[in-house]
């Protein structure tokens, strides 16, 4: 994608959006008439969300709804001053970091799965193992919907874990023009502009855009530019079309690493923890194989460990190990999307939308900074390289050995288009839709990563003989790095990935809700996918790996299958109801895996879903709790055959198996109240076990805990409302909390099987003063200071804000 000029794009770019199609119909019932709501996938709701079209593209309430569905409106968002979808995840139960190494992009799980990004409905960028990954900003965002479990009928091509549902800001009639200053710590500033009104009587537009500047805790900085412009046009009472548009520039910097956890395997030590060894414990290899070290060298570095280590990150504090030459995450988005809403009868609807997205990234960033301390490793202790680092007879017990930078340059563009056809009837006395949808989408990734190497990395060619030698130095001390000199360029890169991918899916589906007299409601529904994918491989350096050095013809393969939903619901009074779900769904094996012309097709990844949820309501509906007993799985996962051998195992020897899983149990709270004029109540909670259940062969692995995913986390957020000190309007003071269980860092294969990140409790506060044409309000984040680490990485930890202040300003115009 070219670069634009922000400052015309801001006065010329459209915004993506799409319209809140809503309905009212009178449907006659054996009994009475009872007054329908017709709610489409965009979403409408009260103060507590008591409706939302997300899981079933129908006009179901919550209470009625067979799935789990989660929704944060935008009071919530504005209350907690919070820029960025990272950040609301303490809002919903289940939904947590992923534990990526990067400290970039949006890399959060459902349930421990992966997660699909949308914005109202459609591809919103990243998942089904992209590793480059947009941070989503809330400026266009008006709620947040989470649907837990598949939903491939519904929503194309996505991951297992569920949807994350961006409800973007439609354009108004009513005119509304607001304006926005924010300040906070770390010279983070921004300044934004909403305006929307009527243009005629038929057409309405809406504008967003916003600029934000920040240095960032840690000096992780994030700057980024934003311009939406959606137009609706009511073509009569009948029908609509929007035409929106969206373009984001966005600079983020890259830290890959975070805190590393120093590999200490105490294993190899009689089961002694770190800090309970002697130098003597610290054995060298009987057969001299690994590294031998003086007895005075054992000693040093049996006096550099602390208990911690091999368990949990080495504190740095504000420091990292953040490389000069590592470049921030750029990356520059634009979309275009046409909604079209049509009501050809009293009870028969039409939806049509059709999106264009064009995502172009690059960084340069560190992939490992391994300090290895002692390891007895497949029956060889301290194996060079992974060994203490000793040059010229001293040992450095701090240094950082196998480092990796990569740079890498993506564009993703994709389109996609979904119909959904309803049509509502009533036949026996009993209420019920029919829903036809069919969807088309194609993504094509150009990926190019160039990779430099310290001097561990030795590449040699079949005659033995050394080809390639890293040129980085090693990191001689964590704690006080010593750095390359000069560019990423002028250490020898190699070419180490260059392909095209494309991954094109279509399906159609039916779905059918009936809304029975005795408080059952029933869904089920059935969908047809087939995805199909190609890989183009340019050629790399034949000093990274000769046998694929050379380009090779695109590759295909394609797989197809029947994906259902199957839901009911119970209502035995009108504030209580219970539901029973099960799911399967079906996407592509990864967008960005490599497909060989000798291997027979790959077969889809698949996932399945249970559920058992009860709701309640209360408060004349200002109240809605639910409680949702869960089971999730990614399935159909490809290992390795350990008894294939390339060009020896005979034809019927599987070279994969396809019967590797991940899989999540738990149980879910989630919360919602307005329970007066004054108080204000959200809680949600999570106990979920999330094992990695791919590979049977691998039994370091298998069963092992997820990467980053707790088993229980929770938080809550209180309001107050009240007139206080004789002022004009009233103060709203808000208090919140975020509990997170620790997590573990699965770093089985790298010595570390008991590393982990601790878990944190964060405190976080505002207050706000409202008066007809303006707002003011202080967020008061870490309220406590507490010093936590927000994410598990790889090996590692990614340190957590430490108090921070931002006072915002809005004036409505």
């Amino acid at each position: 994608m070219k670069s634009f000029n922000l400052s015309l794009v801001t006065l010329a770019c459209l915004s993506v959006s799409a319209f809140a199609h809503t309905h009212n119909a009178t449907v006659n019932t054996a009994d009475s008439e009872q007054s329908l709501e017709r709610i489409s996938v965009y979403g409408k709701q009260n103060d507590v969300v008591m409706n939302s079209g997300l899981a079933t593209k129908s006009n179901m309430s919550l209470m009625a709804t067979p799935a789990a569905v989660v929704i944060v409106d935008e009071a919530m968002i504005k209350a907690q001053g919070v820029n960025n979808l990272q950040s609301l995840v303490r809002n919903i139960s289940g939904v947590t970091q992923a534990g990526n190494n990067y400290g970039i992009g949006d890399n959060l799980v459902v349930r421990g799965l992966g997660a699909n990004y949308t914005y109202d409905g459609m591809y919103g960028g990243a998942g089904l193992g992209n590793t480059f990954n947009p941070t989503r900003s809330l400026t266009n965002v008006a709620s947040i919907e989470v649907l837990k479990g598949p939903a491939t009928g519904l929503y194309g091509m996505g991951s297992a874990g569920g949807v994350i549902n961006l409800i973007e800001k439609k354009p108004q009639f009513e005119k509304h023009n607001e304006i926005n200053i924010e300040l906070g710590q770390w010279q983070s500033y921004a300044m934004s502009i909403d305006s929307t009104n009527g243009i005629t009587d038929d057409l309405a537009y809406r504008f967003v855009a916003k600029t934000a500047r920040s240095e960032g805790y840690r000096d992780l900085s994030n700057d980024r530019d934003e311009a939406y412009l959606s137009l609706r046009y009511s073509l009569d009472n009948t029908q609509d079309l929007t035409l929106s548009g969206a373009y984001i520039k966005d600079s983020i910097a890259v830290d890959s690493i975070g805190h590393p956890i120093r590999i200490y395997n105490a294993d190899s030590v009689a089961g002694k923890h770190a800090g309970d060894v002697t130098w003597q414990d610290l054995m060298n290899d009987p057969k001299d194989q690994g590294i031998q070290l003086s007895d005075s060298q054992r000693q040093q570095l049996a006096d550099s460990l602390a208990a911690s280590d091999g368990l949990t990150p080495y504190t740095f504090g504000h420091a990292g190990l953040i490389s000069p030459m590592a470049n921030d995450n750029k990356g520059e988005e634009l979309r275009f999307k046409l909604t079209h809403n049509i009501d050809l009868t009293d009870n028969l609807f039409l939806n049509q939308q059709l999106q264009y997205r064009d995502y172009d990234t690059g960084f340069a960033r560190q992939t490992g900074a391994y300090n290895y301390v002692y390891w007895n490793r497949r029956g060889t202790i301290n194996a060079d390289p992974r060994a203490p680092l000793v040059m010229d007879g001293q040992l450095y017990p701090f240094a950082a050995r196998r480092q990796e930078y990569r740079k890498v340059s993506a564009d993703e563009h994709s389109w996609q288009y979904f119909a959904d056809l309803r049509y509502d009837f009533n036949l026996a006395g009993i209420n019920q839709e029919l829903l036809i949808n069919a969807n088309y989408e194609d993504r094509d990734i150009r990926f190019k990563q160039y990779s430099i190497y310290d001097a561990d990395k030795v590449i040699k060619n079949k005659q033995g003989e050394q080809i390639y030698q890293g040129t980085l130095p090693y990191i001689l001390d964590i704690r006080s790095p010593n750095w390359a000199n000069g560019r990423f360029e002028d250490h020898d890169p190699l070419n180490t990935a260059n392909y095209n991918k494309t991954v094109s899916a279509w399906g159609t589906g039916i779905q059918h809700v009936a809304y029975f007299d005795n408080g059952f409601t029933t869904r089920v529904g059935v969908a047809f996918n087939e995805i199909e994918q190609s890989y183009e491989h340019f050629g790399v350096d034949a000093r990274y790996r000769a046998s694929a050095a050379q380009p090779t013809p695109e590759q295909n393969t394609s797989d197809q299958g029947a994906t259902y939903n199957l839901g009911a619901t119970y209502m035995p009074t009108d504030n209580f109801s219970v539901f029973i779900n099960h799911a399967k769904g079906r996407t592509a094996y990864g967008i960005l895996n490599s497909i060989s012309g000798s291997e027979k097709d790959l077969d889809d990844s698949e996932s399945l879903s249970n559920d058992l949820g009860f709701r309640f309501k209360s408060f004349n509906d200002q109240l809605l709790a639910s409680v949702v007993i869960f089971e999730s799985a990614r399935t159909n996962l490809q290992y390795t055959n350990p008894d294939y051998e390339e060009g020896v195992s005979a034809a019927n020897v599987a070279r994969y198996f396809y019967d590797g899983q991940e899989q999540t149990k738990g149980v879910e709270l989630d919360l919602n109240a307005y329970l007066d004029e004054r108080w204000k109540l959200n809680i949600n909670a999570v106990y979920q076990d999330a094992r990695n259940q791919k590979n049977p062969n691998d039994e370091r692995n298998f069963n092992t805990r997820q990467k980053g995913v707790p088993y229980i986390s929770a938080g809550t957020w209180l309001s107050y409302t009240a007139q206080w000190f004789k002022l004009a309007h009233p103060l709203e003071l808000s208090v919140g909390a975020n509990y997170v269980d620790k997590r573990s860092t699965h770093s089985t294969s790298f010595g570390i099987p008991d590393g982990y990140v601790p878990s944190y409790t964060v405190f976080d506060s505002a207050l706000s003063y409202k008066s007809d044409d303006w707002t003011l309000q202080l967020n008061v984040n870490n309220l406590f200071n507490k010093a936590f680490y927000s994410k598990a990485m790889f090996l590692g930890g990614m340190p957590g804000d430490e108090r921070n202040v931002k006072l915002s300003f809005s004036f409505t115009l």
